[in-house]
């Protein structure tokens, strides 16, 4: 066996929230292209056929289901559906977030409650679906989206609910890992700077000041940049690695 050879996820069924487009789409298309049967979670119908269309081309056996992770009844749909078509679950990728544009004073608590429940309640959710099959297998991997702002505090927007629920999914990633160490299962997550995707516009003088002239890297980075951390932490190359928090942010959060 090579070290190429730990990178395969051949035989394996990867369950990926949130992954219609952006990073959540890139990480299910390395996930394929590594070996692995995708299915693919989000609210809206036709744009997930759009990009299990784009899946097929690039050679990936992947399906979708759709579902709403912050709704309990269909967030345990999504993974019905990945079990009836797959099989058990082998690594889950809780990609589901939600950025804030939100000053602390005015937003409601309804807005803070949508926002906590978005970027951290689903992750444990979702990570409460999957446990049992992985844990009686003492096989598994979950991956999670953190971000800088659970670091740091971005600007120029302020996003004090979206920062306190990643913040939440770092420690919540090192607590289930904690738990779940010694049957087999490791959690993980990845933690990245700005990506250009769906609501990152660099090209606006006010944002690229932050968002990319101030980062060591001078840039933004593309979700394909994301994407081989989760095939890491996914595959056998880190089988030792639970409770890690990984920055992919081209050095922004240096200083």
């Amino acid at each position: 066996m090579t070290v190429l050879d730990l990178f395969s996820l051949a035989d394996r069924t990867a369950l990926v929230t949130g992954a219609a487009s952006g990073i959540g789409f890139a990480i299910a298309q390395a996930l394929g292209e590594a070996g692995a049967r995708v299915m693919i979670t989000g609210r809206q119908e036709p744009r997930l056929v759009e990009a299990v269309d784009a899946l097929h081309r690039a050679g990936v056996d992947a399906g979708y289901a759709v579902g709403d992770v912050t709704d309990p009844d269909q967030a345990r749909l999504t993974v019905d559906a990945a079990q009836d078509a797959y099989g058990e679950i082998d690594i889950l990728v809780n990609n589901v977030g939600r950025g804030s544009n939100l000053r602390s004073e005015t937003m409601t608590e309804r807005e803070w409650d949508d926002l906590i429940e978005k970027n951290l309640t689903s992750v444990f959710r979702m990570s409460r679906l999957v446990a049992p099959g992985m844990l009686e297998r003492r096989r598994g991997s979950i991956i999670n989206l953190g971000s800088i702002s659970g670091f740091i505090v971005n600007r120029p927007q302020w996003h004090s609910p979206y920062g306190a629920a990643k913040a939440g999914v770092h420690h919540l990633t090192k607590s289930l890992a904690a738990e779940w160490a010694d049957r087999g299962v490791r959690v993980n997550a990845i933690a990245p700077g700005f990506v250009a995707e769906n609501g990152i516009a660099p090209e606006e003088p006010l944002f690229r000041r932050y968002w990319a002239d101030e980062v060591p890297m001078a840039r933004v980075a593309s979700p394909r940049e994301i994407a081989p951390a989760a095939l890491y932490f996914a595959s056998d190359a880190s089988t030792f690695a639970t409770g890690s928090v990984l920055l992919v942010d081209g050095g922004y959060t240096l200083w």
